[in-house]
């Protein structure tokens, strides 16, 4: 079917758009962001509050990720035509305009959503929103897809820490949040760089990958003081060399297998910083955020995660 003939959306296909799979890698990043934000973000908040700011911080996250990936696929519709001719738009499952209505509808309630939070959180919720956009528009057309992408989720940390974390002193540019943004930052440039062969089944280039050694060798010197953080460290060492000898072995479906643990080993990179943090309150978001590498896992069986 062409790109203009679907319904509006189907429900399945506006799952797989927003590739949901991947949100509670979206929730462990707004834990993060709020851990990390420094000067007592997380002892200064009392149980209901800390768990309504995560809340609250997730849910403006989720609605930048599911409207980016809206986005996403309404401006590749045509690409996929060709490429991916099972995606919902080429499929007809969905109509591209109504991809783009929905895509953009969602960016901005989760702008104004964290415009409500403050000045600061309105302001990284505005870069963040730019960076998405950025992406969508260019990543098929420039080789620094990858590090804009990876400004997403860094980003994404920043937005957290100021709309939660912030309210406490230090928010998105607190020393720690930032250093562990940018962990993040190569983590989500390594796998996306392996997700843009993901069409293909294959890897041209391996040497990119090294940029996965980045957060692999922070996490582990900050989790050297806590047994639960090193831990936790252990297993995003080992999902990350799953994959990447996955990637290397180049077998079919080694690319989207290797690509879907990646995204959801997310969730470990950010247990091990909260893990790491120290607070008393970081024990249950410890534990939360480290649950979301196996619900992702889990979730993908069920709505593809690229």
């Amino acid at each position: 079917m062409g790109v203009g003939t679907a319904v509006l959306i189907r429900p399945r296909a506006a799952l797989i758009l927003g590739r949901v799979s991947n949100l509670p890698t979206v929730l462990s990043n707004a834990m993060a962001g709020i851990a990390l934000a420094g000067a007592g973000a997380l002892d200064g908040m009392a149980g209901g509050e800390l768990v309504g700011g995560v809340a609250r911080a997730a849910i403006v996250l989720a609605l930048f990720y599911v409207g980016g990936m809206y986005l996403n696929d309404a401006f590749d519709a045509e690409i996929d035509a060709r490429e991916r001719p099972a995606r919902p738009i080429p499929r007809g499952d969905a109509t591209r305009g109504t991809v783009f209505a929905a895509g953009f509808a969602l960016i901005g309630l989760g702008l104004a959503l964290a415009a409500v939070s403050g000045l600061e959180a309105g302001l990284c919720g505005g870069l963040l929103a730019g960076a998405i956009l950025l992406y969508d528009i260019l990543h098929k057309r420039t080789a620094a897809a990858p590090a804009i992408m990876g400004l997403c989720r860094l980003l994404s940390y920043a937005t957290a820490a100021a709309a939660v974390g912030g309210e406490a002193g230090g928010g998105a540019l607190a020393p720690w949040m930032l250093l562990g943004a940018g962990g993040l930052f190569c983590h989500v440039v390594g796998l996306t760089f392996a997700a843009r062969q993901e069409a293909y089944d294959r890897l041209d280039n391996a040497w990119p990958l090294g940029v996965l050694a980045v957060p692999l060798t922070g996490a582990l010197w900050v989790s050297l003081g806590s047994p639960l953080a090193f831990g936790l460290w252990a297993a995003l060492a080992a999902a990350t060399g799953w994959a990447v000898q996955r990637l290397f072995r180049r077998a079919p479906g080694d690319v989207p297998r290797a690509v879907a643990v990646l995204i959801a080993a997310i969730a470990l990179y950010d247990a091990v910083l909260i893990a790491a943090a120290g607070s008393g309150a970081a024990a249950p978001l410890t534990l939360a955020a480290a649950l979301c590498f196996p619900l992702t896992l889990a979730l993908q069986r069920v709505i593809p995660g690229t």
